[in-house]
């Protein structure tokens, strides 16, 4: 085992986060694109596209199941099914996580916001346990960060006051973020079809557009399962 590994599981043993694999760069197939753009002062790209709701909206309503907390499964069920948003960058290595969690905004009733930690489950039953749980905890304190963050999340956000065709995000550039951010806007009715707009942010260093479609493909998937 590498000293780097070693480093890596004494980090974050104390989070029980799960296996984490260092990925060797002179195998890795995107070893010109990594080197490329690593240290761009703005190594994040956007895209913003929508997803077909309309299966899971009548589902979620037919068995009074949260909205919100199933798209969001659905969307982490397709990062961890996809080996490029379960990477990250630690000291210019690539390290890939057996499983990516979910850290979302949550809001509060003063319309203050606090961040969750979330583990993903691949039951929505249990994840949805999990997520009440966390819930709860952050409308009932005025804390914003949870305790243990790390980097094995994607960071989610909702904007479900408005409809979207791109979004931003702030971003401190000293820090060597490399997790996805995904955003969604305000649910659409039209003719009876139920969209959503999702915004998809990620290090172009680990994720390219390719890799962006994919996700989408196995987020729509995921939605349409029942």
């Amino acid at each position: 085992m590498s000293l780097f590994k070693v480093y890596c599981l004494l980090k974050f043993a104390q989070t029980k986060l799960s296996m984490i694999e260092e990925i060797a760069l002179e195998t890795y197939t995107r070893k010109e694109q990594f080197n490329f753009f690593k240290d761009f002062e703005e190594p994040f790209f956007g895209i913003t596209t929508t997803v077909d709701l309309t299966r899971a909206y009548a589902y979620c309503k037919a068995n009074a199941l949260p909205i919100f907390a199933y798209y969001l499964h659905a969307a982490n069920t397709a990062v961890n099914a996809i080996p490029n948003f379960r990477q990250r960058i630690h000291k210019g290595k690539i390290i890939a996580y057996e499983r990516i969690d979910v850290s979302t905004t949550i809001a509060r009733p003063d319309h203050t916001f606090g961040f969750s930690m979330i583990k993903h489950e691949a039951d929505f039953n249990l994840f949805k346990t999990h997520f009440s749980a966390e819930k709860e905890r952050v409308q009932s304190t005025t804390q914003l960060m949870p305790h243990g963050m790390t980097d094995q999340v994607v960071h989610y956000s909702a904007l479900p006051w408005f409809n979207f065709s791109a979004v931003s995000h702030a971003r401190k550039f000293s820090i060597n973020d490399s997790c996805p951010k995904i955003t969604f806007g305000k649910i659409q009715q039209d003719a009876g079809q139920v969209t959503l707009p999702v915004s998809v942010h990620a290090h172009h260093a680990l994720v390219d557009g390719y890799h962006v479609g994919l996700l989408m493909e196995a987020m729509q998937k995921a939605l349409d399962r029942q």
